[in-house]
């Protein structure tokens, strides 16, 4: 079987240049979509994402301001930080980077997030609403997996999907935006009694179970669709993916490398966010202005 490569930084870099024009016209009425990156700590791989995030910005004409914390830092004041950002109208998407220091919680500081400006979609309001299939903003990668199966012309409705992984990240909102695309859904982790098993009943693949290489060949069902959210370090430096690419090209009909996947489709999904955020500050500024009372 000729198994077709997704190429997920052709497809980010036209959505890019769709993101152009409408960041012209906000533009045009006054408005710069701005998008403020907390960096708490000297982590290597979180100074890489929160680089890539700032060129994409760049790339696109978004503003973007990274907010360098040391690692010292206490809970206290990187709230007070979150709250500055909240209340600074230039500022329509905020990004907390993830992992914090262990001695700050992740969860206290991504709920103070303004949930108008979470446009990564992790505070309970708009995990809520994703919930009820209305979400204000869906969380990125997830988001990029669907734009992904969108642009192939894959249609999940009516298929068999299954979800490796059960993070609040990926797996459960990867599952959450399947379901209301009609697809039927199983999520598996690492309880799940002999994987292969549920794995090879998948029309539709998504592995995000954080272990290089762990889906093989053998496990998936012939012309299935595999996207792959993984992305691993090995010992030898290089980067694989949850899927074991090697094996399952010639068995899938379609599969993401990694890197090149899913990767670039999160950062063009995090613009697409901010964006929207953006337009619906100037949307709700404009009705505001016009049903004040006159003096």
């Amino acid at each position: 079987m000729q198994t077709h490569i997704i190429d997920g930084n052709a497809i980010a870099r036209d959505i890019r240049g769709e993101l152009r024009t409408r960041i012209e016209a906000l533009k045009s009425a006054g408005v710069t979509p701005g998008l403020a990156v907390v960096l708490v700590g000297e982590n290597p791989a979180s100074r890489v994402y929160v680089r890539n995030k700032g060129r994409a910005c760049a790339d696109v004409g978004l503003r973007s301001e990274q907010h360098d914390m040391p690692g010292t830092s206490t809970e206290a004041e990187v709230l007070e930080r979150v709250r500055r950002l909240n209340a600074d109208p230039r500022i329509h998407g905020i990004l907390v980077q993830l992992p914090l220091p262990g001695h700050i919680s992740g969860e206290r500081v991504l709920h103070a997030i303004a949930p108008e400006k979470d446009v990564d979609g992790f505070h309970p309001f708009n995990v809520g609403l994703l919930a009820t299939g209305h979400p204000l903003f869906a969380p990125c990668t997830p988001a990029g997996v669907m734009k992904m199966l969108d642009r192939e012309g894959i249609d999940p409705l009516g298929r068999h999907a299954v979800v490796v992984g059960r993070s609040n990240i990926v797996g459960k909102p990867m599952a959450l935006l399947l379901l209301q695309r009609n697809a039927t859904v199983t999520i598996c982790h690492s309880k799940t009694p002999d994987l292969g098993a549920v794995t090879r009943q998948a029309d539709i693949l998504v592995v995000a179970i954080g272990r290089a290489r762990a889906v093989t060949g053998d496990m998936v069902k012939p012309g299935a669709v595999v996207i792959d959210v993984g992305i691993n370090r090995l010992p030898d430096g290089k980067l694989a993916g949850d899927v074991d690419f090697q094996s399952v090209l010639g068995r899938a009909s379609h599969l993401t490398p990694v890197p090149g996947g899913v990767g670039p489709m999160t950062i063009a999904m995090l613009l697409v966010n901010t964006l929207t955020a953006a337009e619906r500050a100037l949307t709700e500024n404009l009705h505001s202005s016009r049903n004040k009372p006159t003096p």
